[in-house]
């Protein structure tokens, strides 16, 4: 069956950490590689994408980068003139201008809009996902799409190829080698075993690095630059930059640069524990197969513990009760080093569990192929 969509405008505004221009960078570049749409990528902060894909001219305000057009979003002054593609895509939330909403209306038929919502476990996005809102003035209809765990939700952004990709990583020593190798961080072959460090402000590390400092095993902790960076240096006493390594007792801390989506993917596959944040590396670890600890994005009057429930009970058949309450103590912040020396025997039981998790998600259709048949459908209603 040939689709009726065959062009996309996705909308995006840059938040600072960087986890709504990562999933929507993901989703264009697979609508058009795997769908062979036509893509138009509006983002309103070209700097901050720049370092997500730095081929990206940020002195452009249109440009063609990995076959997608890119457009300056300029909220101030946005062209008027602008024809709406098949379906439009407001990235979680971002407000549409409002002459493109105008130029929506015009069209006959209308696009296709909906509103990519961030990730939740929650029972009540199954409820809502796929829901519609009429504009108050305008004749548009707005559908909110979920991504979900559930099967009944609107699914996670996976390339087709990637666990492919992942396995044949993990098969070849010698990739593993190149790749720690251009880190310059070859440390991390000869240790026991390696942990990937990914997080937001958090009083636990000082207390799960000395713990990790005090066992018999080696271990090497990557640090990609980012906030959890000013925790690791109350750690250590000292001031550590991109580039930096430290060793005290049986653990290396070493802070790498800024990597690119696909070098976060391989340090995710080379590392034995992920601990990631947000929405969209939390993706990327689960499809990593490896134990992970996630640091959900606290939010006013401890929201985001209901958030962080919901998750645990969808993977409490591949998680046991210890390794959530190591999830638990991560996103509470526990300082508790005797609790954080429990990792590495936590670590082997937890292993083949999230491997079993990752292979059940797998299994499921992915947000492409679930969006791509939602608004097919939508399309042909109208």
């Amino acid at each position: 069956m040939i689709s009726p969509i065959k062009n996309v405008d996705i909308f995006c505004t840059v938040i600072d950490n960087f986890g709504d221009i990562g999933v929507c960078w993901r989703l264009a570049q697979q609508l058009q590689a795997e769908y062979g749409l036509t893509v138009r990528l509006w983002v309103d902060d070209l700097a901050s994408f720049a370092k997500l894909e730095p081929t990206l001219n940020t002195q452009l305000a249109q440009q063609v980068c990995q076959k997608i057009d890119i457009c300056y979003w300029s909220k101030s002054d946005f062209v008027a003139s602008i024809q709406p593609y098949d379906v439009v895509i407001e990235g979680f939330g971002c407000r549409l201008p409002d002459s493109f909403l105008q130029a929506m209306a015009q069209q006959t038929p209308p696009p296709v809009w909906l509103n990519l919502e961030y990730l939740s476990a929650e029972s009540w996005t199954l409820d809502c996902h796929g829901l519609g809102s009429a504009h108050p003035n305008l004749p548009l209809t707005q559908y909110f799409f979920f991504p979900s765990f559930d099967s009944r939700g609107g699914g996670l952004l996976r390339e087709q190829n990637l666990l492919q990709q992942r396995d044949d990583f993990l098969q070849n020593p010698q990739a593993q080698h190149n790749f720690w190798h251009s880190l310059n961080c070859t440390q991390a072959l000869s240790v026991d075993y390696r942990l990937s460090l990914f997080a937001y402000e958090n009083q636990a590390v000082a207390a799960l690095l000395i713990a990790l400092s005090q066992q018999q095993k080696t271990c090497f902790v990557a640090v990609p630059q980012g906030r959890v960076l000013a925790n690791v240096n109350t750690w250590a006493n000292t001031i550590l930059k991109a580039g930096d390594k430290l060793t005290v007792g049986a653990v290396t801390v070493a802070v790498l640069p800024f990597l690119s989506p696909t070098q976060y993917d391989q340090l995710l596959w080379a590392c034995d524990i992920n601990m990631v944040r947000g929405e969209d590396s939390l993706i990327r670890a689960h499809w990593a197969g490896k134990p992970l600890l996630w640091h959900i994005y606290p939010q006013e009057e401890q929201a985001h513990l209901d958030k962080l429930e919901a998750w645990l009970g969808v993977s409490s058949n591949f998680m046991s009760p210890e390794w959530q309450n190591l999830q638990r103590a991560w996103v509470s912040e526990s300082t508790n080093v005797a609790l954080w020396a429990t990792l590495l025997t936590q670590f082997s039981q937890a292993k083949p569990q999230h491997t079993l998790f990752s292979e059940f998600l797998g299994q499921q259709e992915t947000l492409c192929h679930k969006l791509m048949a939602f608004c097919a459908k939508k399309h042909d209603a109208i």
